[in-house]
């Protein structure tokens, strides 16, 4: 199931929304704890910026109920009055990984990080000291990530979208995942 949620406010602490106690949201984030989110600003899929998120929350309560709905004025247009807000509680995705692109960059742009006491994985394709430098995997990089320095490729990893096409046209299995 999917859903709709306004990230409202950070700090060191982590990234804050609310929901309503009433909703089934609610419920699925009682019972797992665990979320993932994507945010797409852009007019089509070839200008947008896209920022996902996975990671852990945990309701807060009332707590920042205040900021958040001060920060975020609309929510006094949808739950107008003091007994209304009651039904509503506050989140905080306090652990998680974060993957930033960028697509109407020309090669696009991709950065991930994460916060909190997650630990990042290492995502993407690397070329080892295995490579003979013969630039079969610079043809077929659709970004032209993969640049070749002396008799041996690299992977520029904030451009590359990992395909996987270098791996599979090495001839010495020097990329790996």
């Amino acid at each position: 199931m999917t859903c709709a949620i306004d990230i409202m406010d950070y700090d060191e602490k982590g990234l804050y929304f609310l929901t309503a106690k009433g909703k089934n949201f609610y419920k699925r984030l009682k019972a797992n704890g665990y979320l993932s989110l994507t945010g797409i600003q852009g007019d089509n899929t070839m200008s947008c910026i896209a920022v996902s998120v996975c990671g852990k929350a945990k309701e807060i309560g009332f707590e920042r109920l205040q900021r958040l709905l001060d920060k975020n004025s609309y929510m006094y247009e949808i739950y107008p009055t003091k007994q209304s807000r009651e039904a509503l509680t506050v989140f905080c995705i306090y652990e998680g990984n974060v993957e930033w692109f960028d697509l109407s960059k020309k090669p696009i742009e991709r950065f991930s990080f994460s916060f909190g006491r997650s630990i990042g994985r290492a995502d993407g394709y690397y070329i080892t000291d295995k490579c003979i430098g013969c630039g079969k995997c610079l043809s077929c990089c659709p970004q032209n990530c993969i640049v070749l320095n002396g008799q041996k490729a690299s992977i520029r990893q904030e451009n590359c979208l990992n395909c996987g096409n270098c791996i599979n046209v090495c001839p010495k299995e020097a990329v790996i995942r």
